[in-house]
């Protein structure tokens, strides 16, 4: 670990108390704790197979722990009721399968299943939720078709919606951003702050775009090999240093230009010799005073 990070926020309605997650014979996560902050926009960052997507598939109680527990309100998630769960946690999973020739429409009606009760399977509440859901989504003139016939963006953006007309208090999203292009990756994540901003919904978020993550998030968790190296607010612990430990990669951190907060630029190019491709140019690589333009979206 280097350098001074802050350490993790006090207690909080979700929770994990040395969490070990395993596959069959394969551990993922060992001994982790985390409490995650009460009405913020959490982001979990780190490479492929660190174990980011694991951490949140037990947070929604898709995967059982292998030690310790997760906990909702200071009780373990397996001794609470699925319902129960499923009216205070909304998840959103990396690769949901929707029913067979299910439309737009009723998938994202489902959403509203954990709050109905047998006397009453549909009320003018879930219209409401379903309707605003769809609005904010762009998916109402999608809603009769059927989910199979989308493409990868519209599917997205449809499970998007149900998870939002679930009406959660926590909302848990692996990869929300996966099949949209940059135009709606955007949108999502602004929709994702305005729910949190507006009605204070306590978001956690798999991203892999470290500078999404560091510009959408108020709390930023940068995992490797099953473990969290550092967590806090992003421009307290997004560092040059971390992107290396982490990523082992060589960037540097820059500020964002329309927020301030931390932007990443991946280092230079090396070329087959091993020689730096800025390192002739002057500002470049070798003369490290300014980062070229062109590697701004490059992370």
């Amino acid at each position: 670990m280097t350098g001074n990070r802050p350490t993790a926020p006090g207690p909080s309605r979700l929770a994990a108390r040395r969490l070990t997650l395993a596959y069959e014979d394969r551990t993922v996560v060992e001994e982790l704790d985390l409490d995650v902050p009460d009405g913020k926009v959490t982001v979990i960052v780190g490479p492929n197979a660190c174990g980011k997507s694991t951490l949140l598939r037990a947070l929604g109680r898709l995967l059982k722990p292998r030690r310790g527990a997760v906990l909702l309100d200071g009780t373990e998630l397996a001794r609470l009721p699925t319902k129960r769960i499923a009216q205070v946690i909304g998840l959103l999973p990396q690769t949901p399968v929707p029913p067979e020739g299910i439309t737009v429409g009723d998938l994202i009606a489902r959403g509203r299943q954990p709050h109905q009760k047998w006397w009453q399977q549909w009320s003018e509440t879930d219209e409401t939720s379903v309707s605003e859901a769809m609005q904010r989504t762009g998916t109402a003139d999608l809603a009769e078709r059927p989910v199979d016939e989308l493409s990868g963006g519209q599917r997205q953006r449809v499970w998007i919606a149900m998870a939002l007309a679930q009406d959660t208090d926590l909302l848990l999203l692996d990869e929300p951003t996966t099949y949209l292009d940059i135009a709606h990756q955007v949108e999502v994540l602004d929709l994702v702050r305005q729910l949190n901003r507006e009605r204070g919904r306590t978001v956690v978020a798999v991203l892999h775009d470290l500078n999404q993550a560091a510009r959408y998030a108020d709390h930023l968790i940068a995992m490797c090999a099953g473990r969290i190296v550092a967590q806090g607010a992003p421009g307290d612990i997004v560092t040059a240093e971390l992107v290396q430990e982490v990523f082992g990669l060589a960037s540097v951190v820059v500020p964002d230009p329309v927020t301030g907060g931390p932007m990443v630029v991946p280092g230079p190019l090396r070329s087959p010799d091993g020689t730096s491709a800025g390192d002739d140019v002057p500002g470049g690589a070798g003369g490290g005073a300014t980062v070229p333009a062109a590697r701004d979206a490059a992370w």
